[in-house]
């Protein structure tokens, strides 16, 4: 919310400063065309040169650099240079001319469009770094336990926070060791996507809310195989009706099955929204000085554009961290599911495992106690 704000209110100054040289080179190209003084014809000229600056739109050069493309470009500093790397393109047509491309470069409705893009690169490159550095940078000796080195106590510390606190405290001490791999994936494999994009050339990933809803989609199918082997594919069905009266379940089973759809949604956009939000708020601290057409400019935005910088790399664990927290919350409540289906259970009469007859426990301590 904090960076929503910031954004907009970046947006609007630029907007603001973005607008005035417009009005004033209205001015004076109509001071000019009525023949005033050589003095005012330089400065005209100046004004000419700065409108012709401000001819390229900041907001379509960040969109550009920030949204996926077909093509990778690798700019040269201090140089108008530019590499562009056209990507491969894979289409599939459902229907005969689907897949006529216009002159946008976009496929018609009857086409499957499984091209490579910028941030399909990025993330087979994530995935390549965080397999080197689980084989190099991690202690694979069973002889000898102890990690040793900064990298292998690194990794350690990290798989060890991801187990204890968010496997083992939102899923349980015996249910939580088993969905530990699947948390362990996500939060290295976002945490990876989310630093590549804080170096130059690079892009991230998770600022796509495609890469960030196939993220959330492994989330939901896992919460849903944890609730089914809890309570059973019937208790599983039987949690979509609340437990209310069956006069009352075309009212609850729709609300339920929204429900179960608005946990990925939650995960999609939050992690979608701030990564995007905080590479804009660089560009246009940065764009600010082009915008504004004095160099003197960057004596403030750089550092506040350095600063929003360290900002993002605190912000690449965090998301990392909540995207794995919240699927570990989910995971758990699902799980939960099946204490309940027990609970029911023994309502009806199961005395053996040592409830009480009639008794509607609610009880979630045996999916939460460490």
């Amino acid at each position: 919310m904090k960076k929503a704000m910031v954004l907009l209110a970046v947006l609007m100054t630029g907007a603001a400063f973005g607008q005035e040289p417009e009005h004033g080179a209205a001015a004076e190209h109509g001071t000019a065309a009525h023949g005033a003084s050589a003095a005012g014809g330089e400065h005209a000229e100046s004004y000419g040169e700065r409108v012709e600056e401000h001819e390229e739109n900041t907001a379509e050069y960040i969109l550009h650099h920030v949204s996926d493309s077909n093509e990778y470009e690798f700019e040269v500093p201090l140089s108008r240079t530019r590499h562009v790397v056209h990507l491969p393109r894979i289409l599939i047509p459902t229907r005969e001319g689907g897949c006529a491309v216009d002159a946008h470069g976009n496929a018609g409705p009857g086409c499957i469009d499984l091209s490579i893009t910028k941030h399909t690169v990025m993330m087979w490159l994530a995935a390549v770094l965080l397999l080197l550095a689980m084989l190099l940078g991690t202690n694979r000796n069973k002889n000898k336990l102890v990690p040793r080195g900064t990298s292998q106590n690194l990794f350690e510390m990290l798989v060890l926070f991801v187990r204890d606190e968010l496997a083992i405290k939102n899923i349980g001490k015996e249910d939580g060791p088993r969905y530990t791999p699947y948390l362990l994936t996500a939060f290295f494999f976002i945490l990876f996507m989310n630093l590549l994009g804080l170096f130059p050339w690079m892009a991230s990933a998770t600022g796509n809310i495609a890469v960030t809803c196939g993220l959330a989609l492994c989330t939901f199918f896992v919460t849903q195989a944890a609730s089914i082997r809890a309570a059973g594919l019937k208790g599983y069905l039987a949690h979509l009706t609340g437990g209310v009266h069956w006069a009352l379940w075309p009212i609850m089973i729709p609300v339920e099955f929204l429900g179960l759809f608005t946990k990925p949604f939650a995960l999609t956009i939050r992690l979608f929204a701030n990564m995007l939000a905080g590479h804009i708020v660089i560009f246009f601290l940065l764009g600010l000085i082009f915008m504004l057409g004095h160099p003197a400019v960057a004596l403030v935005s750089v550092p506040f554009a350095l600063g929003i910088y360290l900002l993002e790399l605190f912000v690449a664990f965090v998301q990392a961290y909540v995207f794995t927290m919240l699927s570990a919350l989910f995971i758990g409540m699902g799980v939960a599911m099946g204490h309940h289906g027990h609970g029911d259970h023994h309502d009806h009469g199961d005395a053996d495992a040592g409830h009480v007859e009639g008794a509607h426990s609610h009880d979630h301590g045996a999916g939460h106690h460490i």
